[in-house]
């Protein structure tokens, strides 16, 4: 893979800009609590300040019939002086359509923090095209704006690989997880009674550690196939937005997949073994297991670990890949930050995971 520029790190006292590049829901009326939330909270967690770009908050409706507007947010964030870093609102499924109005030499002339994850794995491919090193970890929506409080986990990923400089080390799992939750109101039991209260509330303390959340104890990382260690570049694969861009130049090519180690978000789509199957045969026709080092997933099901280890072994012929799962960079609380491109080894006899390297500079 070619040298990436490795964008400045945050500081206490930069601007940041939150951005809806993808789905729009952020500025909807009945989400738009939850961002202020959000956004509080990013700030006062690390001295920030934050802005939107002209279009984040303008809604669902509106960025999907103007995805030209997303591409000039992008632009402006990028070309915009005052704003150090970029942080998306939320994720999506579309992101290909804002594709044919960007400028990829705007991306490399003006490199910046910029970090998301689910459909922004397409923008992960699209700066790493342009040069450009970008950070698949969490959005505003969730986790950073999750009920109850910002978890500690999250935070410190997001501390030490975009506020600091310094080798990130090993990514350990977390102690506990919970599902992403949507809901608005939760009930707390005073005596015989429950009580229920608004989540976002019109009120400058973003926090609220006096609601229950429902953690669930982890088990830690697994290996489900290999042994021994390998180091290569790091990958983050999100299958459905990577395989709207097939076919595309900005869709990983042979140099990117070579020594990799792919952080592959992957699942039965849409609960059907077969689906799930064809999104894996997708990547492996389109060469990326051929020479990739390892993969580290989520947590998987019988039938999904049935399914990578029938593309890996029988139809990739991988039986040497190291593969590793539970680690927590996909649709759940908490979530680490992968920094693309970052030189990263996979240690399938602890198991552990480290990063080698700084995530900015």
């Amino acid at each position: 893979m070619k040298n990436l520029i490795i964008p400045k790190k945050l500081n206490p006292g930069d601007t940041v800009a939150f951005i809806s590049v993808s789905g729009g829901r952020a500025g909807d009326e009945d989400m738009l609590p939850r961002y202020l939330t959000g956004k509080r909270r990013f700030e006062k967690a690390f001295g920030v300040k934050v802005v939107e770009t002209p279009n984040a908050l303008k809604g669902s409706s509106f960025l999907y019939e103007h995805p030209e507007k997303r591409a000039e947010d992008l632009t402006w964030a990028l070309k915009n002086e005052t704003v150090q870093g970029i942080i998306c609102n939320q994720g999506g499924d579309d992101s290909y359509r804002v594709l044919p109005f960007i400028d990829i030499q705007v991306i490399h002339d003006h490199p910046k923090v910029f970090m998301g994850f689910s459909d922004i794995a397409t923008w992960m491919a699209v700066f790493a095209y342009a040069g450009v090193r970008a950070y698949y970890g969490p959005t505003v929506l969730t986790p950073i704006a999750q009920p109850g409080k910002l978890d500690e986990y999250t935070e410190n990923a997001i501390r030490r690989t975009l506020f600091s400089n310094e080798i990130i080390g090993e990514i350990k799992p977390s102690e506990k997880y919970t599902p992403i939750d949507w809901n608005k109101t939760y009930e707390v039991k005073h005596g015989f009674r429950k009580i229920r209260y608004e989540r976002y509330p019109k009120t400058e303390d973003p926090d609220a550690p006096e609601e229950k959340i429902n953690w669930t104890d982890n088990t830690g990382y697994k290996v489900l196939q290999g042994s021994g260690r390998v180091t290569g570049h790091l990958v983050p694969v999100c299958g459905g937005p990577l395989r709207q861009i097939m076919g595309t130049k900005y869709f990983p090519s042979a140099e990117i997949w070579e020594d990799s180690v792919i952080a592959m978000e992957h699942c039965n789509v849409y609960e059907s073994k077969v689906a799930g199957l064809h999104e894996l045969r997708a990547f492996a026709a389109a060469g990326a297991f051929d020479k990739a080092k390892a993969i580290v997933t989520g947590p998987l099901d019988c039938d999904s670990e049935e399914t990578l280890l029938q593309v890996i072994n029988k139809e990739a012929g991988r039986r040497d890949m190291l593969i590793m799962e539970n680690v927590d960079f996909i649709h759940r609380t908490p979530m680490t930050v992968l920094p693309v491109g970052a030189k990263t080894e996979v240690d399938c006899d602890k198991p552990a995971i480290r990063i080698l390297e700084a995530g900015v500079s």
